[in-house]
């Protein structure tokens, strides 16, 4: 209440309220007053002859059971209510419908859908793929990474994910969405730094994306922090301008090496089967030859030692036989003159040699 000389108990001037003089902004309340002002409206609410005791004792009743009232909440489909009691966790409501918990300041709940599927973008900015005109905007910081083999490239990925524990997401970690973004940017920065150029660019770019999830999900475990990856999908992978022309040109060469090795191994499946065909068959000739030569050879063997056995035990008849059958073998074939040598022996045989001559140069 106002004291003797007019000024109320903050210090304020006896001007009533509104700003006062060189700019010390506005006058603190007059609480006496307002308490006074309130409990004249609640006496004209009640009946007449109820005197100030019993009015306080209502009010007070009235106060203590909105006041215990306040602790009722209702939990939706997908959320979780976490109980703090004095700014610590207590416990957590994962059911849905009517709870309660001790009023304000004892205890409070912080609601928290766990089961919706959220985002994060990495190399670009406005929520969606870049792509889409006017919706998107590369962030280069983000998105320029550098490969295992030293190269440059533009990366645009989304890390899709929800709350496993809401406790521990809430109470774990601090900027949840900013820590779980840090924490994907290294990864991904990771799985890169481990991987060539043209396999983020070609068939390697789903193993980049799920080795980074891995890496995510390990580090945030590490933290307790209460997150699910659920998946990360690298959405552009793209060559360095500046090293777009040297990236084609290798490209080309890989092509030509490509085509080339597959050249070759048609090349060779086709000159395979028949070079060892040919093998095969030169083979199955060397080894009739070889049983050919080998009969042959044991025989002539085993004739010559029979000869040379006969002509041991009968030289002359021996001689005789061989010389015959020799000279056999020589006439068979040889154009034959035969002279009767029991003749007359003053008359000269006539040979026709020119004839012969003629005969034999056809």
């Amino acid at each position: 209440m106002p004291d003797g000389n007019g000024k109320n108990p903050w210090g304020n001037g006896g001007n009533g309220g509104g700003y006062r003089g060189g700019g010390q902004g506005p006058q603190q309340p007059d609480l006496d007053e307002m308490l006074r002002k309130a409990q004249d409206g609640f006496k004209d609410a009640l009946p007449g002859n109820m005197d100030n005791k019993k009015i306080f004792l209502i009010a007070l009743i009235l106060g203590l059971a909105l006041w215990l009232a306040s602790g009722f909440y209702i939990v939706n489909p997908g959320e979780n209510a976490v109980i703090q009691r004095f700014g610590a966790w207590n416990r957590t409501k994962s059911t849905e419908g009517l709870g309660y918990h001790l009023p304000t300041p004892l205890e409070s709940a912080t609601k928290i859908n766990v089961t919706e599927i959220r985002r994060i973008n990495i190399g670009f900015a406005e929520g969606y793929a870049r792509g889409t005109r006017g919706q998107t905007q590369d962030v280069p910081e983000e998105s320029l990474m550098l490969t295992s083999d030293r190269n440059i490239v533009d990366l645009d990925l989304v890390v899709q994910w929800d709350i496993r524990s809401a406790e521990d997401y809430l109470f774990n970690i601090q900027d949840q969405e900013n820590t779980i973004k840090k924490v994907a940017e290294s990864a991904i920065r990771e799985a890169v730094g481990q991987t060539r150029m043209f396999s983020i660019l070609t068939k390697g770019r789903d193993q980049v994306a799920q080795h980074t999830r891995e890496i995510i999900q390990r580090n945030l475990d590490e933290y307790k922090s209460g997150v699910d990856i659920k998946q990360v999908l690298i959405q552009q992978a793209e060559v360095h301008p500046d090293v777009q022309a040297a990236f084609q040109d290798v490209q080309s060469a890989k092509q030509d090496a490509e085509d080339t090795q597959n050249k070759a191994r048609a090349y060779r499946e086709d000159i395979l089967p028949k070079a060892r065909g040919s093998a095969i068959q030169i083979i199955q000739k060397a080894e009739g030859y070889k049983q050919s030569a080998v009969a042959k050879a044991t025989g002539d063997a085993e004739r010559f030692n029979a000869v040379h056995q006969a002509y041991l035990d009968g030289k002359d008849v021996t001689k005789e036989r061989i010389y015959i059958e020799t000279m056999e073998e020589i006439l068979q074939n040889a154009r034959k003159i035969i002279l009767d040598s029991s003749g007359d022996q003053g008359v000269v045989p006539y040979l026709p040699l020119s004839e012969l001559k003629k005969k034999g140069e056809k």
